[in-house]
């Protein structure tokens, strides 16, 4: 039977996961206390952007790993009760700051030192991109990359199985799934479809997931050193890179949920250790 081996949520955008033993779906589809902060770039403050009521995050509006592979070096610890955010890198701490205004100033600063000592400095010296803003309120989960409440899903198995086309151990952590499934063969969360229950929560099949360059860095030292795109295209045999898949919330009628304006779904607890069953 397949089985939930781990849980992660990631507090602010392309930053570290968080290894959780559960995970809330909330009743729009998305994790609770999942990309609840972002860095904005300063060309992306616009009304739609800073309203309170956004519900999605292109990658290009403010700091991610797809352009930024070296924020993977840095480890970064949220409070979700106290509202406060610490960075280290290499076990020194670069900044530890609240949210309120001062916080949020001092936390960007830091973020845009360090990026201007990486190679990843180019990226960041461009029109419009400085100076960087947190944005987000540290509670309300709004920066995912899609504007409906998708859990990504991705197993060990399909994990191994590339490593062994890349012939190079690969740490799981690259693709920033929230639930990791063990217990099913390469690849066969890539041929779901229908109903996928994890424990007790009610969810739908939907896309595969597309991955981007986010996936070609380290998760500890941030340096590109696996060519996963080119690997699952070429060496895999599949016309797109894929990896996981999305699962989108069942409301209580049956009728998939996740729309921003449809908050309908039952949600739920996940939990590591669940059970998968698909269809």
């Amino acid at each position: 039977m397949p089985r939930v081996v781990a849980l992660y949520r990631y507090p602010v955008k392309g930053f570290t996961p968080e290894p959780c033993e559960e995970l809330t779906v909330q009743s729009d589809g998305r994790i609770a206390g999942d990309r609840v902060l972002a860095f904005r770039f300063a060309d992306a403050a616009t009304p739609e952007l800073d309203d309170a009521g956004l519900h999605y995050w292109p990658k290009s509006k403010g700091l991610a790993l797809e352009s930024f592979p070296a924020l993977a070096a840095l480890r970064l610890r949220y409070d979700h009760d106290t509202l406060r955010v610490q960075v280290s890198h290499e076990d020194v701490v670069l900044v530890d700051a609240s949210l309120d205004d001062d916080g949020r100033a001092e936390l960007a600063e830091a973020m845009t030192e360090f990026v201007m000592s990486t190679t990843d400095a180019k990226r960041l010296d461009r029109p419009g991109r400085l100076p960087l803003a947190l944005v987000g309120d540290g509670m309300q989960s709004r920066f995912q990359d899609r504007s409906r409440g998708f859990v990504s899903v991705h197993s060990t198995a399909s994990v191994s199985a590339l490593g062994d086309a890349l012939e190079m151990g690969i740490d799981g952590r690259r693709f920033r799934s929230n639930v990791v499934i063990d217990g099913v063969d390469a690849w066969d969360e890539l041929r779901w479809s229908g109903d996928v229950r994890i424990g007790d929560v009610r969810l739908v099949a939907q896309g595969p997931i597309v991955r981007c360059l986010a996936t070609h860095a380290n998760p500890d030292t941030g340096v590109r050193d696996a060519k996963v795109l080119t690997t699952l295209t070429r060496r895999v045999g599949q016309a797109e890179p894929m990896l996981g898949r999305l699962l989108l919330l069942q409301s209580e009628a049956g009728v998939v949920s996740g729309d921003v304006d449809d908050l309908s779904g039952r949600g739920g607890v996940i939990r590591v250790g669940d059970e998968v069953t698909v269809g």
